[in-house]
């Protein structure tokens, strides 16, 4: 358990500091959240329009229309502008518990992939190495990829780069740190 433990805690550390680099100093999502110098009119339209929080997709219909209604007007929109919508009323700028949640939450995945590596028998640098970037592979193919075919995300790559550096940097970790342990007979 102590290794299973340490492997999480150090790589979740690992990976929620490549998580922030990519956010913040390298701004690798920048092209899905751009700048438009109208920001003040149109949030004020979208506060005369909205009265909750809610994300809508533009164009859409009623979840009452029947199927072919709901098709026509799709095929109506084919070919003209649309839009995804997230909107809230008000903004928490304190980023501290956010942060806390998502390190915990990172702590938490490779957790679960120290707990799975473990129960390997003896599996070299090399194996948990690239059951680490498999792992980071199927993130961004489950989320990010698989939004981007519906809804054409604008940070794609930036997702993906920061599956395979993030999750790589902490195979390199768990692989050195597991495939050592694991061998020297020390398993938890």
């Amino acid at each position: 358990m102590k290794k299973i433990l340490i492997g999480a805690i150090v790589g979740g550390i690992l990976l929620f500091v490549t998580q922030t680099l990519s956010w913040t100093i390298l701004n690798l999502h920048r092209n899905a959240n751009q700048y438009t110098p109208k920001q003040t009119e149109i949030l004020n339209y979208l506060s005369s329009q909205f009265t909750e929080d809610g994300q809508f997709f533009l164009p859409n219909y009623p979840e009452s229309v029947s199927m072919e209604e709901s098709m026509n007007l799709m095929k109506n929109a084919e070919g003209k502008p649309w839009a995804i919508v997230t909107y809230h009323k008000e903004m928490n700028a304190n980023m501290t518990m956010n942060m806390i949640r998502g390190l915990l939450v990172d702590i938490l995945a490779v957790g679960l992939l120290c707990w799975m590596l473990v129960r390997l028998n003896l599996p070299t640098f090399q194996t948990i190495f690239l059951c680490a970037l498999f792992t980071g592979l199927i993130v961004f193919l489950n989320a990010p990829y698989t939004q981007h075919i519906w809804y054409q995300s604008f940070d794609l790559y930036a997702h993906l780069i920061d599956a395979l550096f993030g999750w790589g940097l902490v195979g390199l970790w768990l692989g050195y740190y597991l495939s050592k342990r694991t061998k020297a007979g020390v398993n938890s």
